[in-house]
């Protein structure tokens, strides 16, 4: 399924869709919506990730992945996203760290990556 705009489309990404219009930032699967944390620059600030649709979402190029390559978002492997996706509970909070992260070493995904605020 394709998103833009945090609604759905109703497109379903192929190849073929994707040359047909290779300029658009494909966002796919499911979109972590995120709000930011740094009061006054999120949440009705002036660098608000949520009003400027700052996501983590799927995407169609995922050989791109580790590269700059968004417009601001962090993409993930669609598949490790939809896993990701029921997991995480509302306002979790979700650390962006530069550094690898091995999610195998996790005993309770839930408890370790969200904490309800």
């Amino acid at each position: 399924a394709v998103l833009s705009g945090r609604r759905w489309t109703g497109e379903i990404w192929t190849p073929q869709l994707q040359q047909q219009y290779p300029e658009r930032d494909w966002i796919l699967s499911r979109i972590l919506w995120l709000s930011g944390c740094e009061i006054p620059r999120n949440r009705l600030g002036n660098m608000d990730t949520f009003r400027r649709y700052i996501y983590i979402h799927g995407t169609a190029d995922e050989h791109l992945l580790g590269q700059p390559y968004s417009h601001g978002c962090i993409r993930m492997r669609n598949q490790d996203l939809i896993e990701l996706y029921p997991q995480l509970v509302d306002a979790c909070v979700i650390d962006i760290n530069e550094q690898p992260f091995n999610t195998s070493e996790l005993t309770d995904t839930k408890e370790t990556l969200c904490k309800a605020r």
